[in-house]
C-alpha cells in the first residue's frame, strides 16, 4: 500500500512557527514520524510539502494511479481552495484531512474547510500524531476495516 502525505504553506516552517499552536516539532520531525510509522504498519508513503496552491493540485493528481490514499494538511488553502477541492475528487482517492491546531478553536475564518468536502474524515487538534492516526484510518479503510 502506498499513502502520498501532503502539507502545505508553512508547514515547512513547523518548530518556528506559532509554537503555541503548533508545537515545536520540526517539519524534519515530522516527515521522520511519518516515515517511522509507515515502515511499522508496512506502508510506502511519499512526503510532499509546498507553499503553492498549483503545486499541492499536481501533487493530487500524481496521486492518481500511483497511492492507494491521500492525507492532507492544505494549511491555509484549506479555507480558501476550491481548486484543491476539485483535484481530490477529481481523483477520488480516500483521503484524510489533518490539521496539528484545534481549528475550530480558532478564528472565525478557519471554521470553513473546502477539502473537508472530500474527505472521509477530518483530524484535528492531535498534533503531530495526527498524521500517524490518519495512516492507519486509511490502511483500514482500503483493506476494509472502516
Amino acid at each position: 500500500m502506498k499513502l502520498m502525505i501532503i502539507n502545505g504553506p508553512n508547514l515547512n516552517l513547523l518548530g518556528i512557527r506559532e509554537p503555541d499552536h503548533y508545537g515545536r516539532e520540526t517539519y524534519a520531525d515530522l516527515i521522520a514520524k511519518i516515515e517511522r510509522h509507515a515502515e511499522s504498519i508496512g506502508v510506502e508513503v511519499i512526503c510532499l510539502q509546498s507553499n503553492h496552491e498549483g503545486d499541492l493540485v499536481d501533487f493530487i493528481q500524481s496521486a492518481y494511479g500511483t497511492c492507494d490514499g491521500i492525507v492532507i494538511n492544505p494549511g491555509a488553502y484549506t479555507h480558501t481552495s476550491i481548486a484543491i477541492l476539485d483535484a481530490a475528487k477529481s481523483v477520488s482517492l480516500p483521503l484524510v484531512e489533518v490539521h496539528i491546531s484545534k481549528v475550530e478553536e480558532r478564528e472565525d475564518f478557519r471554521q470553513i474547510s473546502y477539502i473537508r468536502l472530500a474527505a472521509l474524515k477530518t483530524i484535528t487538534g492531535h498534533g503531530t500524531d495526527g498524521y500517524p492516526e490518519a495512516m492507519d484510518f486509511l490502511c483500514a479503510h482500503i483493506k476494509g476495516g472502516a
